[in-house]
């Protein structure tokens, strides 16, 4: 086997793996996981800028720029979702009677 359909195996196993596992999580859990998630991918856009401000090629640059745009799409989406479902528990506000 070459090291790509050994790299390419781990990929298609984690993917199915983490499927399962979100699939399986509670929407009672969710809220707390997404805030976890959201602060795993700040870290991972950070280390996504850092290391792209280290590259030589264009090619590496480019993949770079995607990983970066990618990660901001997935950290800021991860955050709307976050608050609309801390709205959604939130409660509706009461109005308060006229005077």
């Amino acid at each position: 086997m070459t090291e790509e359909v050994v790299w390419l195996t781990i990929f298609v196993l984690s993917v199915f793996v983490g499927v399962e596992v979100i699939s399986k999580v509670s929407s009672t859990l969710h809220t707390p996981l997404m805030s976890g998630a959201n602060a795993i991918h700040g870290v991972i856009l950070l280390g996504a800028i850092l290391v792209t401000g280290y590259v030589d090629s264009t090619l590496a640059l480019v993949v770079g720029l995607v990983a970066i745009v990618l990660a901001t799409i997935n950290m800021v989406g991860g955050f709307v979702v976050t608050d609309r479902m801390l709205q959604m528990f939130s409660g509706r506000k009461r109005r308060e009677p006229p005077s």
